[in-house]
């Protein structure tokens, strides 16, 4: 059975016959990426933010738009020359908060008079500003901020403190516990709370005081606390250990927006796992949540959960879904909600009773983002495929009906050909079905042969989506005439919970075999030589490269981004140890076994496939040590290599030029190696 992308799977079509070149990089970094779409209280506006990248500038730009949610032109309420984005529409539906930094510093609330057309400044926070969400009366706003904990909002404590640090002597950096740095950055004293910013007069407040993040920082900001209907009640997670490189219990917490009580915040949730995403419902009495039951087990399947406020007791909804809940939204008559889960390859929306029953609403493509009619039979979707970038579509609940209401990249995609891509299957280790997307070049001929990629994704619990990408952009590979291979193996989502957990403790095991049999069926078809495959992943994606270069010369050349090597020496320069610690069964001095039997770099003597070797100098997550001991021993063994190191990039390159760059690299690599 194939799968196509979206409607834009047409588009690509349709604009095949007048296309006059494939896609370059150029090409890549030109589109606008679309931020998910907010619905105006009337119901009658959608607003939403894009953002542009700049490549001679080597930034990005974002502005806000508004356009009729019923189809028509969109209008620009804010400037294409800073960054402007997350818009909030006023309970009146006659402003709309965003945030900006176009003053210069840290971004700051504005609002944006819906009829006179203008905008102000109403937030001066040294932290900055970010999540914004309104009371419900309109009387002010709630933003996450970065505060000093012993200083809150008091602006005169904050200049001593700012002031200090910029006269200190030196910036040596002194730790006396975990977590000192992560994922690009090295822990800060200020910690993200959440800020009340009145609009009648009076100063800010912090509701979240205290020296932790709320919301936590591995759990991200943006969903993380709500406001109750009637704007007394504000919840929130946190991570409450004294360990937080150990620990992924968040919990949510309740305070009151007055103030926060002297005995605290009251916490109502108590599971070992995590607790995020809170939604209050329409009609006040319950609180959606996502929840995970096993402590220090990031990937455990993500549940839907209700708090009975007027019982103060909760319960699992849907006991039988098996993939993960990513996202949670309520119906205007708080009788169902709305959740995207992963579902074969697909980001999926789903409506949800309150007795758990799941009804997928079909479409094309992967959505990351909906906004509810006020009748609840129209959701309005931010949605992608592998061959076109996210726009925004109304979908008719009942009939899944699409009506495609942006078209923000329609002339650049109109230029260029596209590749056709379709769902493929095989068997895997143990006689598992697995999944996989392959995409052929753009003026595919079935009669010729073409040499072809495998691209391996990170996580490793995660998966290749039918969704656009501008990291690891599939595309880009089969523009330069490559048929590329997404495979799924164990750990992907979206199949289950016992497939995603089928990859703990055994990353080279049935993965590594699942990958292979898609070798194999990749290399059979008619229009693939063979003797011309090359593969590449980042993170896990980079570790399963590593893995490969010990076990097997099938391929011709190889490309490891971020790829974990030494998996002891990995464990002591990492920051998140739950993962590790979770992955093979506890540290590696207390439990080496499955630190020792997975560990690419016991196979050194195996390797011979050339390979190229790319890190980020700031990747916390997978520290640079691991690309530099790779390149070390492929040089030493005399196999032909190259590394790319670059230093102002993390875990992920995502500056213009230093993209440009990577796409590049590797496309020249695989083009020396392949063809």
């Amino acid at each position: 059975m194939r799968r196509f992308t979206l409607t834009l799977a047409l588009l690509a079509l349709a604009s095949t016959a007048m296309a006059q070149r494939t896609m370059m990089f150029e090409d890549l970094v030109s589109i606008h990426r679309i931020g998910g779409p907010q619905l105006s209280p009337d119901g009658k506006w959608l607003a939403y933010d894009v953002s542009t990248p700049d490549l001679a500038a080597n930034k990005s730009t974002s502005a806000v738009y508004v356009r009729p949610s019923a189809g028509g032109a969109a209008k620009l309420i804010s400037d294409v020359k800073h960054q402007d984005n997350g818009p909030a529409w006023s309970p009146d539906g006659k402003t709309i908060a965003f945030v900006s930094n176009r003053d210069g510093g840290a971004h700051q609330i504005y609002l944006y008079d819906v009829v006179a057309g203008t905008s102000r400044k109403v937030s001066d926070l040294a932290g900055g500003a970010g999540s914004v969400k309104w009371i419900p009366d309109g009387s002010g706003l709630l933003a996450v901020s970065d505060i000093y904990p012993d200083c809150g909002v008091d602006p005169a404590c904050i200049k001593d403190k700012t002031t200090a640090e910029a006269a200190a002597p030196t910036k040596a950096h002194v730790m006396t516990s975990l977590l000192y740095r992560h994922w690009k950055a090295w822990q800060e004293p200020t910690r993200s709370h959440i800020v009340y910013v009145p609009l009648g007069g009076g100063a800010p407040r912090d509701l979240t005081p205290g020296a932790f993040d709320a919301p936590p920082f591995s759990l991200g900001g943006g969903d993380e606390f709500d406001v109750s209907p009637d704007g007394k009640e504000l919840v929130y997670a946190r991570d409450t250990s004294d360990h937080p490189e150990l620990s992924t219990n968040a919990d949510l917490f309740i305070v009151p927006i007055a103030g926060v009580p002297a005995a605290g915040a009251k916490r109502i949730t108590t599971r070992a796992g995590a607790d995020t995403s809170p939604h209050y419902s329409p009609d006040g009495r319950w609180i959606a949540y996502r929840s995970q039951a096993r402590a220090g087990y990031e990937s455990d399947l993500w549940e839907l959960w209700l708090y009975d406020r007027t019982t103060g007791t909760a319960h699992r909804i849907g006991a039988d879904f098996n993939d993960w809940v990513e996202s949670v939204q309520w119906s205007h008559d708080s009788k169902s909600l709305f959740v995207i889960a992963p579902s074969h390859g697909r980001d999926m929306v789903y409506e949800v009773t309150l007795d758990g029953k799941f009804s997928p609403i079909e479409g094309y493509g992967s959505t990351s983002a909906l906004a509810v009619s006020n009748d609840d039979k129209t959701l309005y979707c931010a949605r992608s495929g592998l061959t076109g970038p996210t726009e925004i579509y109304a979908v008719n609940k009942r009939t899944s009906a699409v009506e495609r209401l942006t078209h923000e990249n329609d002339a650049l995609l109109t230029s260029y050909q596209i590749g056709f891509t379709h769902s493929v299957y095989w068997t895997g280790a143990e006689g598992a079905r697995i999944e996989g997307f392959l995409m052929t070049p753009p003026g595919f001929d079935q009669t010729k042969k073409y040499p072809a990629i495998v691209l391996i994704h990170g996580g490793p619990q995660g998966a290749w989506s039918d969704s656009w990408s501008y990291r690891w952009n599939p595309e880009i590979f089969a523009a330069r005439g490559y048929v590329v291979l997404l495979p799924n193996p164990r750990g992907s989502s979206g199949f289950g919970q016992k497939f995603v957990e089928e990859i703990s403790g055994d990353w080279g095991g049935k993965a590594y075999i699942d990958i292979m049999n898609g070798v194999d069926m990749l290399a059979a078809l008619p229009y693939v030589d063979g003797t011309r495959i090359g593969a590449a992943g980042g993170s896990y994606g980079g570790y399963m490269i590593d893995w490969i270069l010990g076990h097997t010369d099938r391929f011709k050349a190889l490309v490891s981004h971020a790829g974990v090597y030494d998996l002891k020496s990995e464990y002591g320069v990492t920051e998140e140890l739950w993962f590790p610690e979770w992955e093979f069964k506890g540290n590696p001095w207390d439990n080496p076994e499955l630190y020792q039997r997975w560990s690419p770099d016991n196979f050194v003597k195996n390797f011979k496939t050339p390979t190229l070797v790319m890190h980020g100098e700031l990747d916390f997550r997978v520290p640079i040590n691991q690309g530099l001991e790779l390149f070390t021993a492929l040089q030493r063994r005399g196999v032909p290599s190259k590394m790319v190191v670059f230093p102002d990039e993390g875990h992920w390159v995502l500056k213009p030029q230093n993209s440009k760059l990577w796409y590049q690299t590797v496309g020249d690599w695989f083009d020396q190696w392949l063809k």
